[in-house]
C-alpha cells in the first residue's frame, strides 16, 4: 500500500496523490521532444514515487514543487536530458502563465493582432456595441435584428477582403491554412472561403489533418489522465509535411483514416492526387504551427480566425475571447459530440494549455486574420447557459482540483447575467458562424 496520499498545492490546498499525474507529465513532455514509450514513463515516474517514500510518509506531503524537483533529477540521472529540457520548459511557462493570471506579467505583446483589434474596436464603437451595456440598450430599443444584420456583414467583409486578395495571388498559391483555437468557426470560415474562390474559379482539395492523429494510446494525456487532443505532438506532423511536399510534386499519396469510436489510425487508406492548379486547404488548430508546412513558406497563405470581440462588461473588463469560444464549444460538444455542458467546462484547462502552447505564439504568421466575433451571440447564450453556469459556481466553490472551472464559470456568469438574453434565434442567418455552435448550419 503506497504510503503517499497526499500532495500539497501552490495555494496551499491538500488534494489526493496520485502516481499517474507524474506518469503523464513525463510522457508529455518526451512526446513533445518525439518519444513515445509510456513503458519508460511509467517506471520513471515509479522511480520518483520510490524516492518520494522515503523522505515523505502519511502525516507529511509533499508539494508540487518538490515532486517537480525530483522529476527533473530522476530524468537527468537516467539519461534523460532532452525530456527533462523539455519538461523544465513546460514547468516554466506555466510558471509564467500562472504568475501572468495572478497580474503579476503582462501579455505579450507580439501575440496580440493590434492592428486588426483597434479596427474591431473602432467597429464596435460606431456601432454602439463596445459595452455590454450599450448592447443592452439596442436590444431593449427592438434593434436586435439590426445588431445581426450589422455583426454578420462585418464578417463577410472580413471573408471577402481575404479571397480577394488569395484570388490576386492564384498563380502562385498552392496551400491555404485556416486556423485559430477551439471554436474560432474555423468551419464555417473555411467552407465560406473556398466557395468565395471557387466562384472565381479556383479548386481546392481538403486535406483534414484529423486522419493523422497518432492511435490514442500513444496520446500524451493532461494531469487528470484525460487524452489529450489539444497538442500539435497529437498529429503525426512528419508525415502530414511528408504528403504535402509530395501532393505539391505532382505525386498521389494515400491518406490514414483516424476512427474515433477505437481510438486507432489505418494508414493508406484513400488515395489523393492533385489536378494542375488545384490548392491543398487545410483547415486545423495548428495550421499556423511551423513544422506541419515546412518547406512551403513561398506557396501558401495563412488565414487566422478567433473571436475578437471588443466590448466591457460592466466592471469594465473586456469580454474575454477565451470565454466566447468556451461557451461555443459547449452547445457544439452537446450536439456534434454527444458530450455534456459541464465536461467541457471541466476540459477546458488542457485545451486553453494546448492553444497557449500551439497556436497563439504563431499568430504573427498569419497572412490575414478574421474576427469571428459577433456581439450578439451573447444574448443567445444568456438564454441557453447562465443557470448551467450558476449551478457550477456553487459545485466547484470549495473544489481545490477543480479551481480553473471554479473561476472560469464564476467570471462567465457574473458577466451572462448583465445580458439582456434573447430567447428566439430564428433571425439568426442558416449561414452564420454561430449555427456553426447552436445548430442550423447551412452554407450553400
Amino acid at each position: 500500500m503506497a504510503k503517499l496520499k497526499y500532495v500539497v498545492k501552490r495555494n496551499g490546498a491538500i488534494v489526493p496523490f496520485s502516481q499517474d499525474r507524474i506518469t503523464n507529465a513525463i510522457y508529455r513532455a518526451a512526446v513533445s521532444v518525439g518519444g513515445r514509450n509510456r513503458e519508460i514513463a511509467e517506471g520513471l515516474s515509479k522511480q520518483v514515487v520510490e524516492i518520494l517514500e522515503t523522505r515523505f510518509g502519511p502525516k507529511k506531503h509533499p508539494t508540487v514543487e518538490e515532486i517537480q524537483d525530483l522529476v527533473e533529477k530522476v530524468l537527468i540521472e537516467n539519461g534523460h536530458a532532452k525530456v527533462s529540457k523539455a519538461y523544465i520548459l513546460y514547468r516554466e511557462e506555466r510558471n509564467r502563465r500562472r504568475k501572468k493570471e495572478q497580474g503579476h506579467v503582462t501579455q505579450r505583446s507580439e501575440y496580440i493582432p493590434w492592428e486588426k483589434i483597434w479596427h474591431v474596436l473602432n467597429w464596435s464603437v460606431d456601432h454602439d456595441l463596445n459595452t455590454i451595456k450599450k448592447l443592452n440598450g439596442r436590444i431593449k430599443n427592438g434593434e436586435f435584428p439590426q445588431i445581426v444584420a450589422e455583426s454578420e456583414a462585418a464578417y463577410a467583409e472580413d471573408i471577402q477582403t481575404v479571397t480577394r486578395l488569395i484570388e490576386e495571388r492564384r498563380n502562385e498559391v498552392r496551400v491555404v491554412t485556416v486556423a485559430g483555437p477551439s471554436s474560432s468557426g474555423k468551419t464555417t470560415t473555411t467552407m465560406k472561403v473556398a466557395h468565395g474562390l471557387g466562384q472565381k474559379g479556383l479548386r481546392f482539395v481538403e486535406l483534414n489533418l484529423d486522419n493523422y492523429y497518432f492511435d490514442l494510446e500513444l496520446h500524451p494525456r493532461d494531469e487528470f489522465g484525460d487524452y489529450d487532443f489539444e497538442t500539435p505532438q497529437a498529429l503525426d506532423i512528419d508525415l502530414i509535411n511528408q504528403h504535402l511536399h509530395l501532393l505539391l510534386a505532382g505525386q498521389e499519396v494515400r491518406i490514414p483514416f483516424y476512427d474515433f469510436k477505437t481510438g486507432k489510425r489505418y494508414p493508406d487508406r484513400t488515395p489523393i492526387k492533385l489536378k494542375e492548379g488545384d490548392i491543398i486547404l487545410i483547415d486545423s488548430l495548428y495550421g499556423l504551427y511551423p513544422p506541419l508546412t515546412d518547406g512551403i513558406a513561398d506557396n501558401k497563405v495563412n488565414i487566422y480566425i478567433e473571436p475578437l470581440l471588443q466590448m466591457k462588461d460592466n466592471d469594465g473588463e473586456y469580454v474575454r475571447w477565451t470565454d466566447i469560444r468556451l461557451m461555443r464549444r459547449m452547445l457544439r460538444d452537446s450536439v456534434h459530440r454527444a458530450y455534456d455542458f459541464e465536461s467541457t467546462l471541466t476540459h477546458w484547462h488542457y485545451v486553453r494549455a494546448g492553444e497557449l502552447r500551439g497556436i497563439i505564439p504563431y499568430i504573427g504568421m498569419a497572412d490575414h486574420i478574421i474576427n469571428s466575433g459577433m456581439p450578439y451571440e451573447l444574448p443567445v447564450y444568456h438564454a441557453r447557459l447562465v443557470d448551467h453556469f450558476a449551478e457550477w459556481v456553487e459545485r466547484y466553490r470549495n473544489d481545490p482540483l477543480r479551481l480553473d472551472a471554479f473561476e472560469r464559470a464564476e467570471r462567465i456568469h457574473n458577466m451572462l447575467k448583465t445580458v439582456t438574453p434573447v430567447e428566439d434565434e430564428s433571425i439568426v442567418p442558416k449561414d452564420s458562424v454561430i449555427r456553426e455552435f447552436i445548430g442550423g448550419l447551412v452554407v450553400e
